[in-house]
Order: C-alpha cells, then sequence, then structure tokens
C-alpha cells in the first residue's frame, strides 16, 4: 500500500488495525460515515477479516452520498493498490466507469448492497429490497387491523434500493383493500428531514393511522414527528437497526425490515478474500427478508460489534 486517503487513514488508525506482512488487503467503500447500515457494513467488514487473517481499510465519502468523492477515493484506491475491493456505489450508473477503472488496474470488485449497473463483479452479495419493502408493508398492514389511513416516507430518488422497497410497499396495498394511502413523499434517508416531512403530513391530515418508511433513520423520524405533535400512528422502518429494535421494544415503533448490513459486510469481505485465495465463490447472494416485531424483538438486541458473521456456504444453502 503505497498511499491512502486522507479519511482512510484516520479511521485504520482509529480502528487499531494490524498490517501484517502477507495478509490480503481489503478497501471497502461505503456511501455514508453515521448511516446505521453504512456503520453495520463496516463493522462486518471488520470481523470477517479479522477471522480470516484479512486486513481491511475503510474508504468515507466526506459528504454522504457524493458521487465525486467517491470517484476520488477510487482514485486513491488504486493508487494505494490493495489486493481487492468491496463496494457500495453512492450511484450505480455513475460509478460504473470507476469500476471498470478498477478492472483496468486488475483489483477485483466485490459489490455488495446496491448493484451496481456495469463492470466486471467477483460477486455481488445484496437484500432483496423489493420483498423487504413488500413483507414490512404486509406487517405493518395487519397491525393495523388491514384498516385506516397510511402514508409512506421515500428514500432517495432513483436509487434501486429506494425504488425496490417502494414497489414492495405499493405491491402490499393492493392486497389489502382497507388501507389508503394518503401520500408518498421523499424524505431521502435522513431522520431530520423525515420529522420536518411528518410534520407536514400531520398539518395536512388530521387522521393517519400508519407510517411506512423506506428506513429505520425515517422512522425513528417519523416517531420523533408523532411524539412532538401528540399524535398516535403505527411506524414502519427498515434496517432492523439496534435503535428501531429498542424503539419495537419500548412500542415507539411497529416493525423494521432487516436490512443486515452487518451480515453483508461479512459476505462481502469472505467473498473477496476467498476469490483472492482462488476458492470458488458464488456470483450472487441474496439475503431473505425477514421482519422484525415485538414478538422477535430479543433475538436482534445483540449489538453488531458482538455478533458473530454469517459463512457464504451457510447462507446460500438456505
Amino acid at each position: 500500500m503505497r498511499h491512502l486517503s486522507a479519511t482512510a487513514i484516520a479511521v485504520a488508525t482509529a480502528a487499531g488495525l494490524a498490517w501484517p506482512a502477507q495478509a490480503e488487503t481489503i478497501a471497502v467503500f461505503t456511501k455514508s460515515q453515521t448511516n446505521p447500515l453504512a456503520v453495520a457494513v463496516r463493522v462486518g467488514s471488520d470481523a470477517a477479516a479479522k477471522a480470516l487473517g484479512a486486513k481491511v481499510v475503510h474508504y468515507l465519502p466526506n459528504k454522504a452520498d457524493s458521487v465525486p468523492d467517491q470517484v476520488l477515493q477510487i482514485d486513491d484506491a488504486i493508487a494505494a493498490k490493495p489486493d481487492a475491493v468491496v463496494f457500495i456505489p453512492v450511484d450505480v450508473k455513475a460509478l460504473v466507469p470507476a469500476v471498470e477503472k478498477l478492472n483496468a488496474a486488475g483489483i477485483p470488485v466485490t459489490n455488495i448492497v446496491d448493484k451496481v449497473a456495469g463492470g466486471k463483479l467477483v460477486a455481488f452479495v445484496g437484500a432483496d429490497d423489493y420483498n423487504v419493502g413488500r413483507e414490512t408493508a404486509r406487517h405493518l398492514f395487519k397491525a393495523m387491523g388491514g384498516n385506516g389511513n397510511v402514508v409512506i416516507l421515500e428514500g432517495q430518488a432513483g436509487t434501486l434500493t429506494n425504488t425496490a422497497r417502494l414497489q414492495g410497499f405499493n405491491d402490499a396495498l393492493k392486497e389489502f383493500s382497507g388501507i389508503k394511502l394518503l401520500a408518498s413523499k421523499p424524505a431521502n434517508y435522513q431522520r431530520r428531514q423525515a420529522v420536518e416531512v411528518t410534520d407536514e403530513l400531520l398539518r395536512s391530515f388530521p387522521q393517519i393511522d400508519g407510517v411506512l418508511a423506506a428506513n429505520d433513520p425515517m422512522a425513528i423520524g417519523a416517531a420523533d414527528a408523532l411524539d412532538k405533535a401528540k399524535r398516535k400512528a403505527l411506524v414502519a422502518g427498515i434496517n432492523g437497526s439496534k435503535e428501531a429494535v429498542d424503539l419495537i421494544k419500548a412500542g415507539r415503533l411497529a416493525v423494521s425490515g432487516e436490512f443486515d448490513g452487518f451480515a453483508l459486510g461479512c459476505l462481502g469481505i469472505e467473498a473477496a478474500v476467498r476469490d483472492l485465495r482462488k476458492q470458488p465463490v458464488p456470483t450472487e447472494v441474496i439475503l431473505p427478508p425477514t421482519v422484525i416485531d415485538k414478538g422477535n424483538a430479543e433475538r436482534y438486541e445483540t449489538p453488531i460489534a458482538q455478533r458473530q458473521c454469517p459463512k457464504l456456504d451457510d447462507v446460500t444453502k438456505r
């Protein structure tokens, strides 16, 4: 490794990473410094690398979801010459040329979370956003007794994750004739923005019985807005984050569809290392949908830093 971006150096140093002479170096790209999913991916990546005797350098954008930041960081990574890359693209189309640059540099790319639209990949490891969205919506609508008014908080427009989750939400709506959709508005996966959007929706509609959010931070923002307005509604999110699990147990959220960033980080690293060690790697791994509610929340209480990584062989046998 000849060169690291300032961010990557800071993260590697803060994590106290060991740098054994013969260990494979994996550069891991996430889209945000603080988003719970990105944090979980990094924790899973570190856990898997430690177990496999590899080492990780994290590249975090200075600004969340910034295409220019990620393009520059890929240039940094190419100069640093890691053995492999585990990659979440900020934009699945705009980052194709960057993946092709990694290909041209001979650096194998394992893609996780959002499937990039081009370039040569070792594997894609992700979750089925459509089914996660549909199952989460079904659980919420059943908790509402199959009747009532619902609003949707959308994620970032144009992203595959948001598009697939919204399609799942809307297909679930077709199954419940007693559920009426009042509005569907973007809050861009941001908690603060979700508070503002929910405030606006609460002023516009005197009766909201359910809020369906495309991720946990937006669901938590909606719960904050409901509390502030002294209004009641059942709220659903997606991620299965520890904060969401705690709020489900406390009764502030109804459900959260699990999108297991920790597992995706683990499996992405395992796929990258297995490829470097000339071991077989499945070209695609899709985690099945799971929805967390009060009935099963205790299973998800373990902090991600204390969880055990799943194995590729076990996941692909399901």
